[in-house]
């Protein structure tokens, strides 16, 4: 899967799958996290929002369930 950069301090790169609905997120110290069941919605979001780390925490993180790649 792709991943776009993203300006983040702790996020470096955001991929989507929009088939399997799987939100990859890269972090700035390597760490690769795989969240499934996100919806394209969603992904738009984080990838517009004005502070992705904020939006990560908020509505991601706490929100679906990962798995480390």
């Amino acid at each position: 899967m792709e991943r776009k950069r993203v300006n983040s301090n702790k996020i470096r790169a955001i991929g989507y799958d929009p088939k399997s609905r799987v939100l990859e997120v890269e972090l700035r110290d390597g760490t690769v996290l795989a969240y499934s069941g996100v919806s394209q919605e969603v992904q738009r979001q984080f990838m517009n929002a004005p502070s992705p780390t904020s939006y990560y925490e908020d509505k991601i993180a706490d929100e679906f369930s990962a798995r480390r790649l």
